[in-house]
């Protein structure tokens, strides 16, 4: 967990510049809160997860309208609140309605690997399929779309008719899931 409020402002700022590993360092320090937050209000592990992954999406997406005045925290998790009452208004809306929310693709360029990145390419492909199997089906799909089809962002964006923060964000998760269950496997 970043502890220093210094630190936590130059990984904010690095994040304000477009770097990928401080955005995965952000999402790696506030998951827990933004899930556990959203999981006492949905008291569902999906919905949650669902919300949580828009919640960095949007939050990544507009990082540089956070004001540091905020608590990057408290700035998250009223994300997360909007997020919640859109869905539970769309639920009340038919559901064949469609709001015809089409967002722009852009072009994002990966960092260098990240020490997942580098754990994942080392395994061996048969004991790498049975890990991803231990993944929820929605991180196995992304996965497999980003490195055995070697898909882009957009072009995964586009399989799963979802926005490309969207795509980032369960790709980042998914990374960090899969590496824990190496981790795991290894001891």
């Amino acid at each position: 967990m970043v502890k220093r409020e210094n630190g936590l402002q130059d990984i904010i700022k690095r994040a304000k510049s477009g770097n990928q590993i401080a955005f995965s360092t952000l999402l790696d320090n506030f998951w827990n809160d933004v899930y556990g937050f959203q999981l006492k209000r949905t008291e569902n592990e999906n919905d949650a997860e669902d919300i949580t992954v828009q919640t960095f999406s949007k939050a990544f997406d507009r990082i540089s309208t956070y004001d540091e005045s905020y608590e990057f925290k408290t700035w998250l998790i009223a994300i997360s609140k909007n997020i919640h009452i859109d869905l539970i208004r769309k639920r009340k809306r038919s559901p064949f309605e469609t709001d015809g929310n089409n967002e722009v693709i852009k072009k994002v360029l990966d960092d260098a690997p990240t020490a997942e990145d580098r754990l994942i390419t080392e395994q061996n492909l048969a004991n790498l399929l049975q890990h991803i199997k231990k993944l929820k089906p929605h991180y196995q799909e992304v996965i497999n779309l980003r490195y055995f089809n070697e898909l882009s962002y957009a072009a995964i964006a586009k399989e799963l008719n979802e926005p490309i923060n969207n795509v980032k964000v369960k790709l980042l998760r998914a990374k960090k899931l899969l590496a824990e269950v190496i981790k795991g496997g290894k001891q």
